[in-house]
């Protein structure tokens, strides 16, 4: 089955082609962060209006590349949510259109499921079960996972999510948007030691995260050094540095302990801050320690990408599932609401909640 995958869920417009035995035929992907960077965040509207300029024309690049054309699709997946609003109806307009043309099968995807898949697109995917951190700029969950569709929530964030937190750091420490990257960037020139940021929730059981007051600790910090004149490139640095330093072990030590609930010995790593290298780094360490393994997915399928989204389509499309004629936008769909592969109704229906 080739199944055509479209993501458009935020600020990226990405499109790929893949084929359940030669695996992903070709992929291609717009990024929107110039044209936010202006606004310092994501402007909803503006995201919208770019998916529609460049659905066609990545489709058509896509098909381009694997030397094929529109009648080689057996099917579209596109994601479904969560997301904006705005930016979800198009993707799903667009597939729903494009399907109803070719008379093939449409599903509309979990946006999390993607990225929790995207390490299968790897030459050497994890098998199941294994525990997967989820961690992202909308979201940081820790998920236990037995199987496509059989997912149990170990924990998440009671407020910011981890990318979220790395981008309101940014601003506090006047860099550009996306934070995340350029956190990371003026990281490697800070000077271990210097400021000591306090690890979140990790002194208390559980696997909750909470990176609001590590976000209003970065702020005081800022303030103190502007008001004591000790304000600089070096300090902006080294504030950099602890900010990354405290997240990276937090999120580590949430991992460690889930891995010790579960017993699992592998953990999967996606969204868009597993391509952090210090967090990476951390992990790699602590798995090695213990004698498991940890899986990402490479770089460029870490962000919002088409090829995760046809990955995971396939998948479920392969099992019998599908949308019916409505058109799926959910902002907000927690994963646990999704079905098992081997739990599918007989017409392959199951509507995800509004």
């Amino acid at each position: 089955m080739r199944v055509l995958g479209i993501e458009s869920s935020c600020d990226e417009t990405g499109v790929a082609l893949y084929d359940s035995e030669r695996g992903l035929l070709s992929h291609a992907l717009f990024s929107q962060v110039a044209m936010h960077a202006d606004y310092g965040g994501v402007v909803p509207e503006l995201a919208s209006r770019d998916h529609v300029r460049k659905l066609l024309p990545l489709c058509e690049e896509v098909l381009s590349r694997a030397e094929l054309d529109l009648s080689s699709v057996d099917a579209i997946a596109y994601t479904a949510g969560p997301g904006l609003i705005g930016a979800l109806m198009v993707g799903g307009s667009f597939a729903h259109a494009l399907a109803f043309a070719l008379d093939v099968p449409v599903l509309g995807v979990h946006h999390m499921e993607g990225h929790l898949l995207a390490p299968m697109l790897e030459p050497q995917p994890p098998e199941f079960p294994f525990v997967a951190l989820l961690v992202s700029g909308g979201h940081t969950q820790l998920v236990k996972v037995d199987g496509i569709g059989r997912y149990t929530l170990l924990g998440e964030s009671v407020d910011d999510a981890a990318g979220e937190a790395f981008d309101k750091a940014a601003k506090m420490l006047e860099l550009g948007y996306p934070g995340g990257p350029q956190v990371a960037a003026l990281a490697e020139q800070g000077v271990p030691g210097r400021f000591v940021f306090p690890r979140p929730m990790t002194d208390r059981p559980g696997l909750a995260f909470s990176f609001s007051g590590l976000k209003t600790f970065t702020l005081n910090t800022v303030n103190a050094a502007k008001a004591d004149g000790s304000w600089s490139d070096q300090t902006r640095a080294d504030i950099a540095l602890a900010f990354e330093t405290a997240v990276v072990e937090t999120l580590a030590i949430k991992c460690r302990r889930a891995l010790q609930e579960t017993g699992c010995r592998r953990l999967v790593v996606a969204g868009g801050v597993s391509a952090n290298r210090h967090l990476r780094k951390v992990l790699s360490e602590q798995m090695g320690k213990v004698q498991g393994e940890v899986f990402y997915a490479r770089p460029e399928f870490c962000t919002d990408n088409g090829a995760m989204i046809a990955y995971a389509g396939c998948q479920r499309l392969q099992a019998g599932q599908r949308d019916g004629d409505r058109i799926w936008a959910v902002p907000r769909w927690p994963m646990a609401e999704l079905p098992p592969l081997d739990a599918l109704c007989e017409d392959g229906l199951r509507e995800p909640s509004n």
